[in-house]
């Protein structure tokens, strides 16, 4: 089948859209990528496999993209590109990368009929509300997350098949929407085996940290992921644990707010902002680190879904702190891989650091059942089968 995948944002890098691809041409299928390009980038490459077409965009096509479903403009003006790509590829069936897009595959597909596959990586309505641009004037006024919930709805309803990354993320799906069970299919974030089997450790990273007790925060460093609640305990734990280090691996245009909360808590040998690094370099910050977090704030959306985070940690047999939002909560306590604290509790945070910190014994027992689960369990050629299912049955 030629499937064509459909992301409204520059390709590389996007580990989801990448995995998926590569999975569905191993079973035989052809996959033609559809993204944006804001720079002089090749209009058309194959890049490990899949058929990278790009289309020229720019900064007030991206603008409208946030008023997608405010204003009919973005839509229309991707329909015309989607309709291209649609028949110069002679495409068979269109997968969906989430909703800002949708509604210009929906209006593509009219002259073609294709089956559609809607893959939602999160729940964006949900995610929305924390967007700063949404805080204040004018997007507070022109961009309505209550739309693009109606809008999202709408779209689970038309698509063939709707694909979603936690069995949480189906619950809350099936009982909103009321749409029949077997149309959702679960194909979480998980991680490649190569990700963990054939890392190349970058040794100045492991010689910068090689002293101190490291607890690694990897990912989006939005506000909404908590890591206040980390830099908060980090200066009441200096006294107890010389030698901490909280290392934060990632970046989001509110990184303002916690540097300016570890200045005020005069912590700053103990904070180290390290800015958003290549994917290839996680395994050696995972490797340096002690303790791994995932600290987020309970919400609908982290409520529902995993973070990538959490496997590349486990598969590289590290124990895990992370809050009690509700999937991965129920994770890390049915596999013994972590502790768990109350989100946004400076105090239980803190709590739980000292238990791992006291008992290297329990660290090693926590790593190593996380390792255990993801490599034998939970790695995406074990998971990537029901989107392999739903191709073949599509």
């Amino acid at each position: 089948m030629r499937i064509g995948m459909i992301l409204d944002k520059v390709f590389p890098p996007d580990p989801r859209v990448e995995n998926e691809a590569i999975e569905l041409i191993k079973s035989g299928h052809e996959v033609f990528l559809f993204c944006l390009n804001y720079k002089d980038e090749p209009s058309q490459e194959i890049i490990n496999t899949i058929n990278i077409k790009r289309y020229k965009s720019n900064k007030i096509e991206y603008k409208l993209s946030a008023l997608a479903y405010t204003f009919p403009f973005y839509s229309l003006l991707m329909k015309r590109k989607l309709t291209c790509f649609l028949y110069k590829n002679t495409i068979e069936a269109i997968h969906i990368h989430d909703i800002r897009i949708a509604e210009a595959a929906f209006l593509a597909n009219k002259k073609f009929q294709l089956p559609i596959v809607l893959d939602l990586h999160d729940n964006m309505p949900e995610v929305m509300k924390f967007y700063p641009h949404l805080q204040k004037f004018p997007g507070k006024y022109l961009i309505s997350p209550k739309r693009w919930k109606k809008k999202e709805e709408e779209f689970i309803k038309r698509a063939d098949k709707v694909i979603t990354v936690s069995q949480e993320f189906i619950n809350e799906v099936i009982q909103r929407t009321k749409v029949p069970e077997e149309k959702v299919v679960l194909v979480p974030n998980t991680i490649r085996k190569s990700f963990y089997e054939s890392y190349k450790l970058e040794n100045k990273i492991i010689k910068k940290f090689k002293d101190n007790f490291v607890i690694l925060y990897l990912g989006d460093t939005h506000l909404r992921r908590g890591l206040l609640t980390a830099i908060t305990s980090v200066s009441k734990l200096k006294n107890i644990i010389p030698t901490i280090k909280l290392v934060i691996v990632g970046k989001n245009t509110t990184d303002i707010k916690l540097k300016k909360k570890v200045t005020e808590l005069q912590i700053e040998k103990y904070v180290s902002f390290e800015g958003w690094q290549n994917v290839l370099l996680f395994p050696s910050y995972i490797k340096a680190s002690s303790i791994c977090i995932s600290p987020l704030h309970r919400n609908i959306q982290h409520d529902v879904a995993y973070a990538n985070k959490l496997f590349q940690y486990m598969s590289l047999e590290k124990p895990l702190l992370v809050s009690n939002a509700i999937a991965q909560k129920k994770l890390i306590e049915k596999i013994k891989a972590g502790l768990v604290h109350e989100e946004k509790n400076v105090e239980d945070f803190s709590k739980k650091v000292l238990t791992l910190y006291n008992d290297a014994t329990l660290r090693d027992k926590l790593g190593k059942n996380g390792a255990t689960f993801v490599r034998n369990q939970f790695t995406w050629d074990k998971t990537s089968e029901e989107l392999i299912n739903t191709y073949n049955n599509l």
